[in-house]
This record gives structure tokens, sequence and C-alpha cells, in this order.
């Protein structure tokens, strides 16, 4: 009884925060359904009441690591919308240990953080491109800024190791805005849009 009891005292909402706690703390492979159970006080089964399995979770968190992405607001060019968009997408996914992983994981198994993707693409509708380019251009930088974030916060796993790592934050940050850059130019280039 007391169990169930202790079950129903969580919200679906204290698991989510729960568990992106933990993954700062743990990060994403010693997430498990077990430790945030323990973390909550309940047995591993009371957790499936409100998530019927971890990838159910995990598309949960990474709603809520892209969640706080604001909107695009028209800076008067497209490209400097683009540009914010995916520096805002770079600060959320960074936000959080192994952000990119889980935003990246879900998405790939069509399970949720479609915000990411809607946002660079509302930026890149305003280039004025067919439905079809700006979902194909947004979708490309999505890819890309994942990669890009996915590799930072491996460099700062490993410098938390004391490994020695060349290049910084300032080096990853002049790399992510480069890589933009050349998506932006590109696709500006291809289709001669101007902005």
């Amino acid at each position: 009884m007391a169990l169930s009891e202790n079950a129903r005292r969580h919200t679906r909402d204290d698991v989510a925060r729960t568990a992106l706690r933990l993954l700062d703390d743990v990060g994403l492979p010693d997430l498990t359904m077990r430790r945030l159970a323990a973390a909550l006080d309940v047995q591993p089964s009371a957790l499936y009441h409100h998530f019927p399995n971890k990838q159910a979770l995990l598309a949960e968190l990474a709603d809520r690591i892209v969640a706080g992405l604001p909107a695009v607001s028209s800076s008067g060019g497209w490209a400097a919308d683009v540009r914010a968009s995916a520096s805002s997408l770079r600060d959320s996914l960074l936000a959080y240990r192994d952000g990119a992983e889980v935003v990246s994981s879900t998405l790939s198994m069509g399970l949720g953080a479609d915000a990411a993707l809607d946002r660079l693409a509302v930026a890149m509708a305003g280039g004025g491109f067919d439905e079809a380019t700006t979902r194909q251009a947004a979708t490309a930088l999505l890819h890309f800024v994942l990669g890009h974030v996915s590799h930072e916060q491996q460099r700062l796993q490993y410098d938390s190791l004391g490994v020695t790592v060349e290049g910084g934050p300032d080096a990853s940050a002049a790399a992510f805005a480069f890589g933009v850059d050349l998506l932006v130019e590109g696709l500006r280039a291809r289709v001669g849009v101007a902005g």
C-alpha cells in the first residue's frame, strides 16, 4: 500500500524533472529506469504509470530540452533569423549533459523533439523558399547542429576527465558559426535569394 501511495505522489512532471536532473548528474548511458525510480523512492514499475518505456521518457526529455527555444522574431533578414535559431538550439542542447544525443535519438525514432526542426523551418521560410526546400534546408541545418553539439559535449566530457583537447569553447563556437554560415550562404547561392 505504501508503494502505491508513494507512486501516486509523483506526477509525470516530477518524473521528467527528476530524469533531467539525473541526465545532468550521470549522463545518458547511466540514466536508467532503476536509477530514476531510486531517486524518486519508488519501484521501477511505478514509473510505467507515467511513461510506458524508456524511449517515451527520453522523448519527453527531448521535448523539454528543445521547448525553451524562443520563437523566431524577424530581424529583417531570413539569414540572421536562421543563424539566431541555430544558435538558440545549440544553447538549449548544451544546457543538458548529453542533450544532443537525447534529441538526436528521439528524432531518429520519430518520437518527439519536433519543435527543433519546426523552429529552424520557420526561420528558413523567411527566405521565401518553397516548402520542400525550406524543410530540406532546415533538416540539413538540424543535423549539423545536432552533430556539432554532440561533438562539443564529448569534448566537454573529456575535459571533465582531465583529457587535454586542443581548442576550447571559443573554438567550438567559431566552428559552429562557420558551419551555419556555410549552410546559409550555400542555400542563398543555390536558390539566389537576398537577405
